[in-house]
């Protein structure tokens, strides 16, 4: 946690921090890391910092989390960054092209970059989509792919 800054630390709360952790960390992921996950959280758009999901809204994030750990399994490599998980809303008004009912506030959706390129990593996720892991959208964008589990298939 001594990577995160220390204002949005202080502001969550170093307790909730570490016990968000501790659940990412049972899911057993094998190429992301609760910190990488966390980051994605302990970031400001102006003055407004983002924020922790609410804990009700823990579990939404497992299949999307376990959807994009088998993505890097089929690449073949982790997961470089996650840059966008759970926005709050405030924080989601913020951000240039986020759609107002984002998946993104519901905890169900993750922008993600690989070492692979944006095509190879939708690619991936098709395929794994098409085995039945998940149910969601998968979208592909100049920088980063877009992987949710909204329960129907969409993609862009």
């Amino acid at each position: 946690l001594n990577s995160l800054p220390k204002t949005w630390l202080k502001l969550e709360g170093e307790q909730k921090v570490q016990s968000y952790a501790k659940y990412l960390t049972g899911l057993r992921l094998k190429y992301v890391t609760p910190l990488q996950v966390i980051k994605s959280h302990a970031k400001t758009k102006g003055s407004l910092w983002n924020t922790l999901p609410p804990k009700s809204m823990w579990r939404a994030m497992a299949g999307t989390l376990m959807a994009a750990d088998r993505v890097a399994a089929v690449l073949e490599q982790p997961i470089n960054d996650v840059v966008s998980a759970y926005r709050s809303p405030a924080y989601n008004r913020r951000c240039p092209g986020a759609k107002p009912r984002s998946w993104h506030m519901q905890n169900f959706a993750l922008d993600l970059q690989f070492k692979a390129s944006p095509s190879s990593v939708a690619c991936a996720a098709l395929y794994v989509r098409s085995k039945g892991a998940f149910q969601g959208g998968i979208g592909r964008y100049s920088d980063f792919t877009h992987i949710d589990t909204r329960g129907h298939n969409v993609d862009w």
